[in-house]
């Protein structure tokens, strides 16, 4: 080591000393983050003179640039965004926000003691599965209900509980695979079941199934394919057909819908959806039992609910895995208070049923609101334009709904925008086409609004 990085190393700032000095500027910061924050900037700097690489300057060591640092490391890592991309469900962020009855119910039972497994009235034990078997029931007409922690739980189980080294037969067509690697053929080898594949990727017939049944048949496993379709030369077998056979030969059945429609088809129509069978629908039809997603067209906390015949659901309730699968408090607080609003009629108060069902007219004036609130900013050229949204979350894949959007342009291009809109206090994460970034206002919320423009403001700074 040569004398002049002799010299620059013992030149270099105590951990305390610098640490002292970014707290001095003010801000709040935590005293880990500015230790750990000055430790990293003395630490990058001594490396550099070990290197050779000459002066690296001081910026670095700078009270201010630590101070910078320590409030970067003291931000939580999971934090609120904005979802400005018109992916109403959209998987990576987090999917359906919760309505507000569901965050009160929330912090009600998790700012104290809860009724979680204690049957208050009684005085004695209770179990967290009675808590919503009522009025699940009720909204699905089934004989009996669970809820796990999510939809692919609820896969598992039923193939564990009912199928378990046993046949279960299912269509080369519905073989889906879904986010995270979740593929069915290796999610059943988990459960023990054997795969059986009947007809062809486009086409299955009834008498597949048919020939299929034998003595080592558990299962009929039916599942909707609610992230892919399949278009063309094609053909599958109703789910009441499926039903109608297993009964006939003495197979029970299963039916995995995915994301659940629970809206009627109506409803579905009036939002200007693709139609889906819905839950109540598909119990009506008799299958042993039925699972869907409680985060996804449900709009409530991430769960996954199993519905259908007494006996059925009974064997997944007392099957081992239900103590590695079942849900805590928080989501089934949050779960009650949105199933509570489905009952009572009150989508508007459903986010995700509010946007969704959200007018053309309603979503351009919000469009023309954001615009205006940003205002006039330089070098930023910002214009309403229609768009398109989607539902996301794995669910309705070929439905489309027109919405409306701010689109932003700027010298930086649409990539500078993107990562200037993302650096924002509270990020907003928006998505690049033709050039711009477009800003889709149908999730959006309406308080939102004010930290969007501001976000875009910022970007002239």
């Amino acid at each position: 080591m040569d004398e002049a990085a002799a010299g620059q190393l013992a030149g270099l700032p105590a951990v305390h000393a610098l640490a002292d000095a970014a707290g001095a500027l003010g801000g709040a910061l935590p005293r880990w983050a500015l230790v750990e924050a000055a430790r990293r900037a003395i630490a990058a700097r001594r490396a550099a003179i070990l290197a050779g690489a000459g002066d690296p300057g001081d910026a670095a060591l700078e009270p201010r640039a630590v101070a910078g640092a320590a409030h970067a490391l003291a931000q939580p890592a999971l934090r609120r965004v904005i979802n400005a991309t018109g992916v109403v469900l959209h998987t990576n962020l987090g999917r359906a926000p919760l309505s507000a009855a569901a965050r009160a119910a929330i912090d009600g039972v998790a700012a104290g003691y809860s009724n979680l497994e204690y049957d208050v009235a009684r005085g004695e034990r209770g179990s967290r599965h009675d808590h919503l078997r009522g009025v699940l029931r009720e909204l699905t007409s089934a004989e009996d209900a669970i809820v796990v922690n999510n939809n692919a739980a609820a896969t598992v189980l039923g193939l564990a509980a009912l199928a378990t080294d046993r046949q279960v037969i299912v269509s080369r067509g519905e073989l889906i695979e879904i986010g995270g690697s979740f593929r069915l053929p290796e999610i059943l080898a988990l459960s023990r079941g054997v795969l059986v594949e009947v007809g062809t990727t486009n086409k299955t017939h009834a008498r597949d199934y048919a020939a299929a049944i034998g003595p080592a048949t558990g299962l009929l496993l039916k599942v909707h394919r609610s992230n892919f379709a399949i278009v063309g030369f094609t053909g599958e077998v109703a789910a009441a057909e499926v039903v109608a056979l297993g009964r006939a030969r003495g197979v029970a059945t299963m039916i995995d819908l995915g994301a659940g429609a629970v809206f009627d088809r109506a409803t579905q129509q009036r939002w200007g959806l693709v139609a889906e069978p819905t839950v109540a629908e598909t119990v009506a039809t008799g299958a042993d039992v039925v699972t869907f997603s409680g985060d996804k067209l449900l709009g409530g906390p991430q769960a996954g609910i199993a519905v259908g015949r007494a006996e059925a659901i009974e064997r997944l309730r007392k099957h081992p895995l239900m103590r590695v699968l079942r849900p805590d408090k928080l989501t089934l607080a949050g779960l009650a208070a949105t199933l509570a609003q489905l009952r009572s009629g009150a989508l508007d108060q459903i986010p995700t049923a509010r946007m969704l069902g959200l007018s053309a007219a309603a979503l351009r004036a919000a469009a023309e609101a954001l615009a205006q609130a940003i205002g006039t900013v330089a070098g930023l050229a910002v214009a309403v334009e229609p768009c398109s949204s989607t539902v996301g979350g794995g669910a309705m894949p070929t439905s489309e709904l027109a919405s409306w959007a701010v689109t932003l342009r700027g010298p930086g291009g649409a990539d500078a925008l993107d990562a200037g809109l993302r650096r924002a206090a509270v990020p907003v994460i928006g998505r690049i086409a033709l050039g711009r970034v477009w800003l889709d206002v149908r999730t959006i919320a309406g308080d939102e609004v004010a930290d969007v423009a501001a976000a875009a403001r910022a970007l002239a700074t």
